[in-house]
């Protein structure tokens, strides 16, 4: 079994990582939302603010500066600055369970980040920033996935990628389709740029053509399963990971991370869109983030912070 402390510094570079990039995702859509004025615009920005949290997301006033903070404040934890480095740390503290590869690649892009004339290359072309930074981090999860044996580590590191993808993409849901949405959300440009969001944009259109159906886009990031961002995909890899895990852990069985994941992978499996419509998305999407929530507790609980003497030969 490995040691606890690497396996969570190994789940936290992927969380971290994915984080990283939805970030990323989100402020180059707000940025591209302060070309146009109109109100679709405004609500664009606004949804990406709502959907990690920010407490300003309804009087949002200047949504250029607001992507610039989530770019670059170290201050706030979930901007794609803080979430670089707080992935490098860990990573530095693994430096030996991860490859030269992998390391070299994620040292670069915090370098980058924290180079002193970044803010002047981002004042220049901002977009170009996100998509470059977007594009490395492609780089390093495919190195990862490339150079990384398969095993216990590189299952954690994935688990942490896919579990955070899970709860963004569902928080992100749940802002545009949850009941507490201020109004439908039915405009083009808002519908192609939550699309954009979830990096979803051309597999939807290949998969509906270009019928921007509120409904379609909610059934296709929620229960496609062959879309990688979709949760109903992260989900059921969370399960494959966690059930490898398990076979190294004897505490792991009726109450452990495993069997969460599997129950949280047949709802979404069995899962039917009428259902979901007519009880409401925000109880379905509710439901989901609680559990990906209780999979997270365990999964600290099970292979973090478990007693010493469960771990120790009887």
């Amino acid at each position: 079994m490995m040691l606890a402390r690497v396996a969570d510094s190994l789940y936290w570079i992927g969380r971290y990582v994915e984080r990283a990039e939805h970030i990323c995702r989100l402020s180059d859509v707000m940025l591209t939302a302060t070309l146009d004025r109109s109100e679709a615009a405004t609500q664009v920005a606004r949804i990406a603010l709502a959907a990690i949290g920010h407490a300003d997301a309804d009087t949002i006033k200047n949504p250029y500066q607001a992507a610039v903070a989530l770019v670059f404040d170290r201050e706030e934890p979930g901007s794609i600055s803080s979430s670089l480095a707080a992935a490098r740390e860990n990573a530095r503290q693994v430096r030996d369970q991860i490859t030269t590869e992998t390391w070299e690649r994620l040292n670069l892009i915090y370098l980058r980040m924290n180079d002193p004339r970044t803010a002047g290359t981002f004042a220049d072309g901002s977009q170009a920033f996100l998509h470059e930074t977007i594009a490395d981090l492609h780089l390093f999860k495919g190195a990862a996935d490339a150079t990384m044996s398969h095993g216990e580590g590189w299952r954690f590191l994935m688990l942490g990628v896919h579990l955070e993808r899970a709860q963004l993409i569902g928080g992100l849901l749940e802002v545009c389709f949850g009941d507490g949405r201020r109004k439908p959300l039915s405009d083009h440009f808002a519908l192609t740029s939550l699309l954009r969001m979830g990096c979803a944009l051309e597999p939807y259109l290949r998969v509906y053509t270009a019928d921007m159906q509120p409904s379609y886009i909610l059934e296709f990031l929620l229960l496609d399963e062959e879309f990688p961002r979709s949760i109903r995909f992260c989900t059921a890899r969370i399960q494959e990971h966690l059930s490898s895990i398990a076979r190294h852990a004897d505490s792991v069985g009726r109450s452990g991370p495993d069997r969460l994941a599997g129950r949280l992978r047949a709802r979404l499996q069995f899962a039917d869109m009428d259902e979901i419509e007519a009880q409401g998305p925000s109880v379905f999407l509710g439901a989901v983030l609680d559990d990906c929530a209780a999979i997270h507790r365990a999964l600290h609980e099970t292979f973090v912070a478990y007693p010493l003497e469960e771990r120790l030969p009887a």
